[in-house]
């Protein structure tokens, strides 16, 4: 049966506006559901992304099912209060009068996620939007087809399809989805794919997130622990073998201490990974054939100093370094997306804040140092989505801050609080009392009251 995709967003629209998803007790209690729900079926989502991208149960569950929890965890434990209307300052122009804000769903919500944490990045952004009160419809990635189906039987046992419908498909179906008006549209892919969301988007005028990505540096400086700098870089870069939208995407790292990172790099890619990375069974695989040969094309084999063997049939590349990298590399040219680790030096700060400065602002930005002045001039600086001071990735897994890029990466942002407000038109309203009307903002205009006017308006 052919899916009629016209039919599907109507029944959503209707859905909404018999003010279904109004009650806050109601969206509570299917955000217990599938807390519940995915609780009770974590093997089979754990077993998708294994087959899909090679995870291990234990990283499947820190960086993809763990933190979908603790995102569900947040919500129930504050929905009411987020709910609620905001009572704001009222000035005296306005005296005997009330103003808040009163938080209300945009209605329909089209959400379409990418393939590299295909339960993270979808689920978290639907329950912000069920939290929120709207409908939504779930467009999944082609990429990722045993991860989706255990997400479709979840959502299905948990919302009927006019509060939730979870679509599979690629850019043709990105392309009919595109074609009809949402209320609100909340995109985390490429940002070649974001711009065609974006441009649909303004056709007719439909407000967007966008999670998109970049190269995101990871500088390291002299004063820097490199010991523990190489630990966590290392972890945070071939965690699922690089595919992260905030993965370190190269080192730019001062040439004072470029023989003793690379050296404890290496060292902790043999303690995390093994000596022979490609047969660690935690360790995972590129998503498809067309990123594995993408990602070929980036290994320039005079400047591998580490890694850099490959297996198509397990689509495995092994952690690989390439070292002494110039601005003009192949490498440099396009986010990465994969195993390989770049290593940039540079001689001065202003030389390393300049390069950072001149190209696309960055998702993420990673700083390893001990100098306080020089972090607050990089963070203060630089334009950046956000990042961390001595670690990597680590600042996207809590509800208590926004994620969300800048610029070229990225529009608005989203978790916790600020999830709830993304997926929320906060309504201004002024309730005034009948019982006192001024009369001097009343035709016809008198001169004594000008002087009423002008002091109720300082």
């Amino acid at each position: 049966m052919e899916l009629n995709l016209a039919e599907v967003i109507q029944a959503q629209k209707d859905y909404f506006h018999t003010g279904a998803t109004l009650s806050v007790k109601k969206r509570k209690q299917k955000l217990k559901e599938l807390y519940q729900e995915i609780k009770n079926n974590l093997y089979a989502l754990h077993e998708g992304l294994r087959l899909d991208l090679g995870k291990s149960e234990t990283e499947s569950y820190m960086c993809e099912t763990g933190l979908t929890l603790s995102e569900l965890s947040y919500m129930l434990k504050h929905i009411k209060r987020l709910a609620k209307r905001k009572k704001v300052s009222t000035p005296l122009a306005h005296m005997v009068s009330k103003s808040y804000r009163l938080p209300s769903p945009y209605g329909t919500v089209l959400i379409m996620n990418p393939w590299n944490y295909p339960v993270l990045l979808s689920l978290e952004p639907l329950i912000d939007a069920i939290a929120a009160g709207n409908t939504v419809i779930l467009k999944l990635s082609e990429y990722s087809p045993h991860s989706n189906q255990a997400i479709k039987n979840i959502i299905e046992h948990v919302f009927p399809k006019e509060y939730v419908t979870v679509l599979f498909g690629g850019f043709q179906m990105n392309s009919e989805l595109l074609k009809y008006q949402f209320d609100y549209i909340f995109f985390t892919g490429s940002k070649r794919v974001g711009k065609i969301v974006y441009e649909h988007a303004a056709h007719c005028l439909t407000p967007v997130t966008l999670e998109l990505g970049g190269k995101s540096p990871c500088i390291v400086d002299e004063t820097a622990n490199i010991k523990l700098a190489a630990k966590r870089i290392v972890w945070g870069k071939f965690l699922n073998l690089g595919q992260t939208c905030v993965a370190p995407d190269y080192i730019f790292c001062s040439e004072k201490i470029h023989d003793e990172l690379l050296k404890e790099l290496i060292r902790q890619i043999q303690i995390q990974f093994g000596s022979h990375p490609l047969t660690n069974p935690s360790y995972g695989k590129i998503i498809n054939e067309k990123h594995f040969h993408r990602l070929l094309q980036l290994l320039d084999s005079k400047k591998i100093v580490y890694g850099g063997a490959t297996e198509e049939a397990t689509l495995k590349i092994e952690p690989t370094i390439l070292d002494r990298v110039e601005y003009t590399d192949a490498v440099m040219q396009e986010e990465i997306f994969g195993p390989i680790l770049p290593i940039l030096t540079y001689q001065s700060e202003a030389e390393m804040i300049q390069y950072i400065k001149e190209k696309d602002a960055p998702l993420a930005l990673y700083i390893f140092s001990s100098n306080k002045n020089r972090i607050q001039k990089i963070t203060t600086e630089v334009g950046f989505g956000g990042g961390c001071i001595n670690d990597v990735v680590i600042h996207l897994a809590t509800p208590y801050m926004p994620f969300g890029g800048f610029g070229a990466s990225g529009i608005g942002s989203y978790h916790g609080k600020v999830g709830f407000e993304t997926f929320s038109h906060y309504k201004s309203i002024l309730k005034k009392s009948t019982r006192i009307d001024l009369p001097m903002r009343y035709q016809p205009y008198k001169k004594r009251n000008k002087a009423l006017i002008k002091t109720f308006l300082h």
